[in-house]
């Protein structure tokens, strides 16, 4: 892999911290982007490790000229505050697999547990096949939707996604029509970018996008976000539903977590719910789900062919949660299809 940052502290910690690893190797390091362009030609490596915000040319700009003439999976290594998520969800949009955010100092506890993600996310990265990603991404998907005659107020579509699902969720949602049922949604992320990914498809959407507050009513035409390092679930009030955000353990992992949504909307609605499973690495939402068709719900997963990572809808397919796989560009469709149907 290519480590690409302007600080030298920085090339440093990433180079023995991902070095420590016996199954990956450094191949080089960069100060810029004009460096990196150079090596990656020479190196050809299989991976980059890819700061945001550098002088010269900016990792946004770079990943703009770099995808289309030599796609090469990227990881973004981010900061936490408002600019930096904001650049890390472009650069997701341009073609990056994943990002880490980084530690406010280059020792402790956070440091290695930064290096232990990216050391984790590298490996993913470097079985991505980009510029296969890359032109399913571009497809379309249908934007002139009909939800279901009758009771389509009263159905709610729950959706999660981690690596490479901020690109599968912009796709689907700028598709989806003003008065689609109420929709929730985990996507592995972390504070303020859930708040800034909320925002940026409420901008793309004829449906209002907002992160999910407390108590927050589901309604048609309304999705929410699950913010970042809470919970999600949905619970029953009256004869609607609500949000319920809270704290809590991890699960899998991850805060906000797929199963603990699913699990939650299998026990509250049942029958009347659609599950989604999006492109992501590991297990998160499989169990989850496998409720959620136990009680009665439509599941679907994305197809290998769409996803970035295949882990967790293959997770979901190997224990029978998910009926069955759908290519991204025809996931709203299906799922028109599930609201209108009950499973056989």
């Amino acid at each position: 892999m290519l480590i690409v940052d302007d600080s030298a502290l920085v090339r440093e910690v990433l180079s023995r911290g991902l070095g420590a690893d016996p199954e990956l190797e450094v191949v080089g390091t960069a100060p810029d982007v004009y460096v990196a362009r150079d090596k990656i030609v020479l190196l050809k490596p299989d991976v980059l490790t890819l700061d945001i915000e550098m002088p010269r040319m900016s990792g946004v700009d770079f990943l703009k000229r770099l995808m289309p003439q030599y796609p090469v999976p990227v990881i973004v290594c981010s900061a936490l505050a408002a600019p930096g998520a904001r650049a890390t969800l472009e650069a997701l949009q341009y073609g990056a697999v994943d990002f880490v955010l980084k530690p406010s100092s280059a020792a402790g506890a956070k440091l290695n547990e930064m290096l232990e993600e990216l050391r984790e996310k590298v490996k993913m990265a470097a079985a991505v096949d980009v510029s296969r990603w890359r032109r399913q991404e571009t497809g379309k998907v249908e934007a002139d939707l009909e939800p279901p005659p009758g009771e389509s107020t009263d159905k709610l579509i729950a959706i999660g996604a981690s690596a490479g699902g901020t690109v599968a969720l912009h796709t689907m949602i700028k598709g989806f029509p003003h008065d689609m049922p109420g929709t929730v949604v985990v996507q592995h992320m972390p504070p303020v970018f859930t708040k800034i990914f909320a925002e940026s498809l409420a901008s793309a959407s004829r449906v209002e996008v907002m992160e999910a507050r407390d108590r927050e009513r589901i309604q048609a035409g309304r999705v929410l976000i699950a913010p970042g390092d809470r919970h999600l679930e949905v619970e029953r009030f009256g004869s609607s539903y609500r949000a319920r955000v809270c704290d809590g353990e991890k699960v899998n992992g991850h805060r906000p977590s797929v199963d603990v949504l699913f699990a939650s909307i299998a026990r509250c609605v049942g029958a009347k719910a659609v599950g989604v499973i999006l492109t992501g690495m590991g297990r998160d939402g499989a169990q989850g789900m496998l409720q959620m068709r136990r009680a009665g719900a439509r599941t679907l997963a994305q197809d290998e062919a769409s996803c970035v990572v295949f882990g967790m809808p293959r997770a979901a397919m190997d224990c029978g949660a998910a009926e069955r796989l759908v290519a991204l560009s025809d996931m709203n469709s299906a799922i028109i299809g599930a609201l209108g149907s009950k499973r056989r």
